[in-house]
């Protein structure tokens, strides 16, 4: 088997930009949250950065500044230093004070190598007060291996205070072996001006940290406020609100703006185009369907008398199939929206006229804001059916309430105080034709009409008793967004 490169590679790739975005968070997550959070971690290491490189510039240059003094107090010495004829050492009077009173912070000393390979010190300066300065022990090799350099390290000296320590390996005349000659001062008013910039410095960084921050958050929500705006007129598109997106927009949206509109443009051509296709095809159907019921009205006989039931269920068929694909071509379309109280107060009005021999009183409620997501013919057609279902059943009372449910959903509960339907019936009435009862008046489309019309929303109706003694009707349909 051969290996595949470039497979292993598309791998690492996906790999890599899987554990960037659970890095960035997941690509369902806020932009403005992506982008804040990019910047915001992008801004703390550059602080970071800053505050290391200028803290530790600011200590070294002290550093440098104290080498210099001890590199001189060292030349000082060595100046002062004599070589006796036997080898031995001595050091006349050095000028500076500070070196001449005890503890006071400034030391200095001379050494010479032992057989072992150390160091061992053999004048101090009076301030040392008897102390020795510390010499670490790799400390011969470091000064044999700089060759006359001066090096430079950090040690503890009298009363535990941290000195910063210079030695340099010098060759004196008189003398085959060399001398080393140490300097040491006391590094706490360093180490504390040190900190005290560090200080400053991390204060100075951290506000300067908050703020940008603060500015990226505004940056971000004031760049991206084209976007919630568009998102705005997107939803109130959807909700009904408005037919198309209407306002200006920056050029790197505006294109986008424009492809909405033109695919609102287009789903508004699909859906005309059929219900003009609905509409062709019905006139095409129904004016055969009437001049075959015509001939056939006009004999008599076994075969006029099939034409004629054959028709009208042809007929029927037509209506309903064609009442289908209406009703699903509205339903995709976007932007429809019918309140709902507007709607039951008119059914309620004609049907309390058309009943009024009987004294039908209809009370239905349902709240202002409450819209059905679908075209108020369909509407009409749903609600009046079960309406007008239940006002003909009714003693007396016909109560509508209406409300929404949540995601997206709204319910329709049509009672009234009628006799009811037996629960094993209910399902049949439910069914296309079927009457209940063949003495009132009706072609026992009116419910299925309804089930017709509720499916193509996406909605269902289902039977039950009411409080009222009579039939509950609870119709679910979708809601369209406040």
């Amino acid at each position: 088997m051969t290996a595949d490169p470039g497979g292993r590679s598309d791998r690492q790739a996906a790999t890599r930009s899987r554990g960037w975005s659970r890095w960035l968070g997941r690509p369902g997550r806020s932009l403005t949250r992506r982008l804040i959070w990019l910047a915001s971690i992008w801004i703390v290491l550059a602080l970071l950065v800053t505050g290391w490189t200028l803290t530790t510039q600011y200590e070294e240059s002290s550093l440098r500044r104290l080498g210099a003094v001890l590199s001189n107090t060292i030349d000082e010495v060595v100046l002062a230093t004599n070589a006796g004829p036997d080898g031995s050492l001595a050091v006349s009077e050095v000028k500076d004070e500070r070196t001449l009173r005890a503890l006071s912070g400034k030391y200095w000393a001379v050494a010479v190598p032992t057989a072992d390979g150390r160091l061992r010190i053999v004048v101090r300066s009076p301030s040392l007060a008897g102390e020795n300065l510390v010499i670490p022990r790799e400390l011969p090799d470091r000064l044999r291996a700089a060759r006359g350099e001066t090096i430079s390290y950090n040690a503890w000296g009298p009363l535990q205070k941290r000195l910063r320590v210079a030695a340099s390996m010098k060759q004196l005349p008189g003398r085959t072996e060399p001398v080393v000659f140490m300097a040491g001062l006391d590094r706490s008013t360093i180490d504390a001006d040190t900190q005290q910039f560090a200080t400053f410095t991390w204060a100075a960084l951290l506000i300067l940290g908050l703020g940008l921050v603060v500015a990226v958050f505004l940056q971000v929500q004031i760049g991206l406020r084209p976007l919630y705006s568009l998102r705005n007129e997107i939803a109130d598109v959807r909700k009904g609100r408005s037919a198309r997106i209407a306002r200006s927009y920056p050029l790197e949206i505006q294109p986008l703006a424009e492809q909405v509109n033109r695919l609102l443009d287009h789903n508004q051509e699909t859906v005309e185009r059929q219900r003009t296709h609905v509409g062709n095809l019905a006139h095409a159907l129904k004016t055969p369907l009437s001049v075959m019921l015509a001939e056939a009205g006009t004999r008599q006989g076994p075969l006029p008398d099939i034409v004629r039931r054959q028709t009208a269920i042809m007929q029927a068929q037509v209506d309903h199939h064609l009442r289908r694909a209406r009703a699903a071509a509205r339903a995709q379309m976007l932007g429809e929206r019918t309140p709902i109280a507007e709607v039951l107060d008119e059914l309620a009005v004609m049907l309390e006229r058309v009943f009024e021999t009987r004294g039908v009183e209809i009370d239905w409620r349902a709240p202002d804001d409450l819209a059905f997501r679908g075209e108020r013919q369909d509407l009409q057609e749903i609600l009046g059916n079960l309406m007008e279902n239940a006002c003909k059943w009714a003693k007396r009372r016909v109560r509508v309430s209406a409300g929404a449910t949540g995601l997206g959903q709204m319910v329709v509960v049509v009672e009234d105080d009628g006799p009811g339907l037996p629960e094993a019936q209910r399902e049949a009435a439910l069914q296309r034709g079927m009457r209940m009862d063949e003495t009132t008046p009706g072609s026992g489309l009116g419910l299925s009409i309804v089930v017709e019309l509720t499916r193509a929303y996406g909605g269902r109706v289902t039977l039950g008793d009411s409080e009222m003694g009579g039939l509950k009707a609870v119709l679910e349909l979708p809601a369209a967004e406040a």
